[in-house]
C-alpha cells in the first residue's frame, strides 16, 4: 500500500535539504539558494529539456548525469544562467563550490537555475552563501521546506510530497520537491523537480522508471505551451532503507514504479493547478482510444486548446472548443463516435453525444465549472486504453505576470 507522508526531499533515510536568501534576487524575504544531498553514496538518473537553446546547468549536468553517481544538487531561482558571456563558467563554480562544501567529488553534485534568461547569475552571493547554505541543511521536514521555497519563482505555492511503502519488509520512501508555475509543456524533463529515496535498486532500472514515469506524468501537462531551457529532472537513491536491492524487473521493480507514478503524479497535477494566473486545475480524460499514446494525444491537445483554457477560464461548457481541439491532435478518430461530458466536485453533465450537442442545463454546466478541478470527459468510443493530462485555464493574470517578469 502506498501511503502519501510529510517531509518531502528528506523523508527517506540519509537525504539534507536547505535553503537561504544569498543575495541573487532583490527581495531578501525569499530564499534564492537551495541544496539537496545524501550523506551516503548513491546512485541517480535525470533527465532534461529537449529545447535546444538550454541553460548552462543543464549542458554541465547532462554529462554529470552520465556517470549515474550523483549524490547532491545546489540550484538556485531568480538568474537562469542561460544565453550569458560567463554561464558556463558560472554554472562549473557553483558546481566547484558546493562540491568543496560539501567534501564531495565534482562528478556527485548537479547545478540547476531558474529565473530570467539573458542576465549574468551573481556567483559571488552564491559564494558568500555557502557557509549559512551548508549550515541550513536538515534532515528534517523543514529542510526540504526551505529547499522547496527556495527554487520558487512565480510559484505561488510550494510543490513538495512523499510517499511511503514496503518492500521486502522494509519501509521505502521517495520524496520531491518541485517549482513550475510558467514555461511549462515539458518533454523528456520538468521544469526543476527534485526526487530522492531510501530504496535499494540498480541505476539503469532507476533510469528506466524514471523515463517511464515521466511519460505519464510530468510531459502529461502543460500550461501556456512554452519549454524552458532549465528544465531538469533528478531522481537520486542511496539504498538506505535496505531492502533486496532491485535488479530486476520483477513485483519490487513494479512496486516501486508505482509508487513514483503515484508521487510524481501529485507534483505534476500540483504544477499544473499553480499555473501563472490559474484559476482552474483543468483535467482532460480521454477514453476509449485504439492505444494509449492516442489517448495522450487527444487529452494533450484539449489541455493546450488556448480557447478550451479560455472556456474554463470562464466557466463556460463550450464543449466545441474540446472537440475542436480533438479535431487537430493528429489522431485519426470518427467525431461522430465521440462523447463529450464536463465534471467536478459539484456534480457531472453530459454536453455531446456522438459528435452532436445535447440539451443541458446551463446553470448548472456553470456550477460544475466553477469549482477548483474541472474534468473533461472525451470517449472516442473505439478501443479500450484510455489516458489523462492536466493544465489550467487561461487568465487575465497569465498576461499581466509574464507582461513585465523580467522588469
Amino acid at each position: 500500500m502506498i501511503e502519501f507522508i510529510s517531509g518531502g526531499v528528506c523523508a527517506a533515510q540519509g537525504f539534507y535539504a536547505g535553503g537561504i536568501h544569498c543575495g541573487i534576487r532583490p527581495n531578501k524575504t525569499k530564499n534564492d539558494l537551495a541544496l539537496i544531498y545524501s550523506e551516503f553514496p548513491c546512485v541517480s538518473a535525470a533527465m532534461f529539456t529537449t529545447n535546444i537553446v538550454k541553460a548552462a546547468p543543464v549542458r554541465l549536468d547532462s554529462e554529470l548525469a552520465k556517470s549515474g553517481r550523483a549524490r547532491a544538487v545546489i540550484a538556485n531561482s531568480g538568474i537562469a544562467n542561460a544565453c550569458c558571456e560567463n554561464d558556463t563558467v558560472n554554472a562549473e563554480r557553483m558546481n566547484a563550490l558546493a562540491s568543496a562544501a560539501l567534501g564531495f567529488d565534482r562528478s556527485e553534485v548537479f547545478v540547476s537555475s531558474t529565473g530570467v534568461i539573458g542576465q549574468e547569475l551573481n556567483v559571488k552571493a552564491v559564494e558568500s552563501g555557502m557557509p549559512a547554505l551548508i549550515g541550513s541543511c536538515k534532515h528534517s521536514p523543514e529542510g526540504s521546506d526551505a529547499a522547496a521555497r527556495a527554487i520558487m519563482t512565480t510559484d505561488t505555492v510550494k510543490k513538495e510530497f512523499a510517499v511511503a511503502f514496503e518492500l521486502g519488509g522494509k519501509k521505502v520512501v521517495i520524496g520531491g520537491i518541485s517549482k513550475g508555475s510558467g514555461m511549462i509543456h515539458p518533454n523528456m524533463g520538468t521544469m526543476l523537480c527534485y526526487l530522492t529515496t531510501d530504496c535499494a535498486i540498480d541505476r539503469s532500472l532507476l533510469d528506466k522508471a524514471l523515463r517511464a514515469v515521466c511519460g505519464k506524468t510530468f510531459n502529461s501537462i502543460s500550461v501556456d505551451g512554452d519549454m524552458s531551457t532549465n528544465d531538469s529532472l533528478i531522481i537520486f537513491a542511496n539504498g538506505r532503507a535496505g531492502n533486496p536491492i532491485i535488479d530486476a524487473e520483477n513485483d519490487d521493480y513494479l512496486a516501486f514504479e508505482s509508487a513514483l507514478f503515484e508521487l510524481c503524479r501529485a507534483i505534476a497535477r500540483a504544477m499544473a493547478a499553480d499555473g501563472e494566473g490559474a484559476k482552474h486545475l483543468m483535467t482532460c480524460r480521454v477514453s476509449g482510444a485504439p492505444s494509449e499514446t492516442q489517448a495522450k494525444l487527444l487529452a494533450k491537445s484539449v489541455i493546450c486548446s488556448t480557447l478550451t483554457k479560455s472556456a474554463i477560464f470562464g466557466c463556460d461548457a463550450n464543449w466545441g472548443r474540446v472537440l475542436c481541439a480533438m479535431g487537430y491532435s493528429g489522431v485519426d478518430f470518427d467525431p461522430e463516435k465521440c462523447d463529450i461530458a464536463f465534471s467536478s466536485q459539484a456534480g457531472r453533465i453530459d454536453v455531446c453525444r456522438n459528435g452532436r450537442g445535447l440539451a443541458f442545463d446551463e446553470e448548472l454546466a456553470k456550477k460544475i465549472l466553477s469549482e477548483n478541478e474541472v474534468v473533461i470527459e472525451a470517449d472516442i468510443k473505439s478501443g479500450e486504453s484510455s489516458f489523462e493530462c492536466w493544465g489550467c485555464d487561461l487568465t487575465y493574470d497569465y498576461v499581466r505576470i509574464n507582461g513585465d517578469y523580467r522588469t
